[in-house]
């Protein structure tokens, strides 16, 4: 298994997709990142299952 996954994910302001990696070996992550078109924050949460599938949600920064 690849430890590092590329997800797609829609930017919950602009709506544009982003591309961002996340590490499977991090069970339970949040961070923020930049959306690539209009810059404004990402709060992206992600879930790494025993299998390596990843859950990941993303919400705006007042979310």
């Amino acid at each position: 298994m690849n430890v590092l996954h590329e997800t797609r994910i829609d930017c919950p302001y602009c709506g544009e997709e982003n591309t961002f990696l996340v590490d499977r070996t991090i069970k339970e992550q949040q961070y923020f990142e930049d959306c690539e078109v209009c810059c404004r924050p990402i709060d992206i949460r992600v879930r790494v299952s025993a299998n390596g599938d990843c859950q990941v949600e993303v919400h705006s920064e007042d979310d």
